[in-house]
């Protein structure tokens, strides 16, 4: 039994000594913590190492890097007494001089600085240029590798498919109106013959460049529309309409010789030339960059076909009144202005290039169903066309 006491009092004896050694090295650790030089705060450039604590993204909107919050964050140093929370001492941040101010880290205020900066102003997103060809690069038929090179080469040749907009003046004996009545007709023509779109843009293109080099006479006119629609259907179709569904249409006015001996003259005068950019093929081009759907589509051939009926339109380039076109039909579906960066880029037309023809599309729209030249009206007030001819114009460009 002494021997068991003598033990236990060992044992106390221990424990006094250790728990005397625990507060020794306490109390040595918290005199040193005391002793700990903090760190000169030499200011936000310190801090963000030469970098602002706001960087720029790509599409120029300022936000908080969150590299540079962290590596503020990992700055900050703390010392805590074990005994209390109203030790903690905090490095690298702002102590204010009034005890009942709150402590607030230097990377927060910076924050703050920003919100207020940009406080109340607008911040605009505004859409990248997109690559509209990506999804067919394994179209063959799309030919990815060559369609830039093809539509500059349209862009840089289109003038030479564009007539003089005064040649009707060197006309004796037609003018404006009967131009617009034989190209209403034709625009039914090809639809009841189920013709195919570029048809009838180059139907158009050979009549005006016949007209501007030969004068003829009004009993001839109609003649003449049935000889260019004809040469359009063998550069274009693949199943050609015979000759004498051309004078049948035409209430047997013409004979066969006569569709045919037309036919030789109008070759001869354009030089065989039928390989000229019509506003056909920049639509298409357009429509994509536009990422057009099927109003849009029907939308922007319903404008595009009016215009071809109206003769002051042949001031502007094909590619013009395709653009412009496209940019009507996209103010009319949506009654706001829109011509992204992307339309842009590819058609090579700012917004405001558009304007002047974009209003007389809105006019000729407005009208359409009024006139007495309604044939493309009728035409898309079909459901085949998605009734695009009803669709409300975009009367407030007129303001603009």
């Amino acid at each position: 039994m002494d021997g068991f006491k003598m033990v236990k009092g060992m044992e106390q004896v221990q424990r006094r000594a250790l728990s005397s050694i625990d507060q020794n090295i306490t109390g040595a650790l918290l005199r040193r913590s005391g002793s700990v030089n903090k760190r000169e705060y030499r200011g936000k450039d310190d801090v963000c190492n030469k970098k602002s604590a706001l960087e720029e993204r790509p599409d120029g909107i300022e936000t908080v890097g969150l590299n540079v919050l962290q590596d503020t964050k990992n700055q900050i140093q703390f010392t805590v007494n074990p005994g209390s929370l109203d030790d903690i001492e905090i490095a690298d941040v702002e102590e204010s001089e009034d005890d009942n101010d709150v402590t607030v880290p230097i990377f927060v205020k910076q924050t703050e600085a920003v919100i207020d900066k940009t406080e109340g102003m607008d911040i605009e997103m505004e859409a990248p240029i997109t690559d509209i060809d990506c999804s067919d690069s394994n179209h063959p038929l799309a030919v990815v590798e060559y369609v830039d090179d093809i539509h500059a080469y349209y862009k840089k040749t289109e003038v030479s498919s564009c007539v003089s907009p005064n040649y009707m003046e060197r006309q004796f004996d037609i003018n404006e109106k009967m131009r617009a009545i034989l190209i209403d007709w034709l625009i039914e023509v090809h639809y009841k013959f189920e013709l195919m779109e570029e048809t009838l843009f180059l139907t158009v293109n050979l009549i005006d460049r016949f007209l501007e080099r030969c004068t003829v006479i009004r009993k001839k006119l109609q003649l003449v529309g049935m000889a260019a629609m004809l040469l359009a259907c063998k550069y274009e179709e693949v199943s050609v309409p015979i000759v004498e569904d051309f004078v049948l249409i035409s209430d047997k006015a013409y004979t066969r010789k006569d569709v045919l001996d037309m036919e030789k003259l109008m070759v001869n005068t354009l030089q065989f030339n039928m390989s000229v950019p019509t506003p056909y093929v920049f639509m298409r081009r357009f429509l994509k960059a536009a990422h057009s759907e099927k109003k849009l589509d029907f939308l922007s051939f319903f404008l595009v076909e009016l215009c071809m009926v109206e003769y002051e339109t042949l001031k502007f380039h094909p590619s013009l009144l395709a653009a412009a076109a496209i940019y009507t039909a996209q103010c009319s579906l949506w009654q706001i202005r829109t011509w992204t960066k992307t339309s842009e880029w590819h058609t090579k037309y700012t917004e405001e290039q558009l304007l002047e023809c974009s209003k007389l599309m809105v006019t000729y729209h407005q009208k359409a169903g009024s006139g007495k030249l309604k044939g493309v009206h009728r035409k898309y007030s079909s459901y085949k066309f998605g009734y695009a001819a009803k669709t409300e114009p975009a009367l407030f460009l007129l303001d603009l």
